[in-house]
């Protein structure tokens, strides 16, 4: 679709960060961050919010200037003014920030204007974007009618006009339906398919799961690990996790419920994490092999079943608690509540 399919990421590098620093007044929303994105690979950002993902982006995309590092793109500098890159670059952030007044076609048009496209061009471009992506029947609807999928993928649409070697998505899938973040996926991975270098920021542990070649944490504007993800789960494999369903009669009562029995588990089984699994579910992470009839009789003592327990292979979610120490789930939760500050 862009370029040459490609059977893996290749050793170029297409984004080079290199110590780069961000404060607001007092804060240092980013300290020293260093890393290298491969040409042709999807790269994940992860880290709770107000970690310093966006900041990071808004630096690498020209939005905001850093404070101290180096920023390269394919081999070039441009610390001074990565606005002489962004041909180079797509950006699709985390709201939308096309026309309402708009339809989706004049949109596409006018994005590709402002990247120096002629008009027939721009055109064929955004008819082109438009049916890959599902478009083509509201091409001419306003912006402003969209549903939030529509939005999404027409703001994702917005920032391949001028088929970019490097894609910054920040959020892309966040608050739409399920079926459009499908679509989106797919998409993604089909881009990637075909030589394009994304760059993604993303809430949901198991999208990036399964996107990405590798993966960065980054925990108070600071990095904590960078690798790939086999190697990352690799990290966990010697953990030992057993998923615990407990009696229904506990579903729908909140996790408050489950909460209050936290303190006596991990004073009855030192050694072993408890954490929430959604619903009426535990999970019990230990280094050790774990007995369950000990477990099943904490429970049964406080007049509760244990209906299953079966164990569970390590997965991103697993390495990220371990990371940021924050449950994937209360992220998400965070998140889709309401309005992100500007630290994040």
């Amino acid at each position: 679709m862009l370029r040459v399919d490609r059977e893996a990421p290749g050793d170029m590098v297409a984004i080079e960060a290199r110590g780069l620093v961000k404060r607001f007044g007092d804060i240092e929303a980013v300290a020293g961050v260093d890393f290298d994105v491969r040409e042709g690979e999807v790269f994940g950002f992860l880290g709770p919010n107000g970690a310093g993902k966006t900041t990071t982006i808004n630096m690498l995309t020209g939005l905001a200037r850093p404070d101290a590092g180096t920023i390269r793109f394919l081999g070039r500098e441009y610390t001074s003014d990565v606005k002489k890159a962004q041909h180079l670059m797509g950006v699709v952030p985390d709201e939308s920030n096309l026309w309402p007044e708009l339809s989706g076609f004049d949109n596409l048009c006018f994005c590709g204007a402002l990247y120096g496209m002629r008009g027939h061009e721009r055109a064929a471009r955004a008819r082109e974007l438009l049916d890959t992506f599902g478009l083509a029947d509201a091409a001419h609807r306003k912006f402003a009618g969209y549903s939030r999928g529509m939005k999404r993928k027409l703001t994702i649409a917005a920032g391949l006009i001028h088929r970019p070697q490097i894609l910054f998505l920040d959020e892309p899938t966040t608050g739409i339906d399920v079926a459009s973040a499908r679509q989106i996926r797919q998409l993604l991975s089909g881009l990637n398919k075909a030589g394009t270098t994304v760059f993604l920021t993303t809430h949901y542990i198991e999208e990036a799961e399964r996107l990405c070649d590798r993966i960065a944490f980054i925990v108070g504007g600071k990095l904590a690990q960078v690798d790939t993800l086999a190697h990352l789960i690799r990290d966990v494999q010697g953990q030992r996790v057993i998923e615990l369903a407990l009696s229904r009669a506990l579903e729908g009562l909140g996790p408050q419920v489950l909460m209050e029995f936290m303190g006596p588990l991990r004073e009855a089984f030192p050694g072993v994490e408890f954490e929430s699994a959604g619903g009426a579910a535990l999970r019990a992470h230990t280094r050790e092999t774990l007995a369950l009839a000990p477990v099943v009789r904490f429970f049964e003592d406080r007049g509760v079943d244990v209906t299953e327990a079966k164990a569970i292979r390590p997965s991103l979610e697993d390495v990220f608690v371990r990371v940021t120490g924050i449950a994937a789930e209360q992220m998400r939760r965070e998140k889709e509540r309401g309005p992100k500050g500007g630290g994040s």
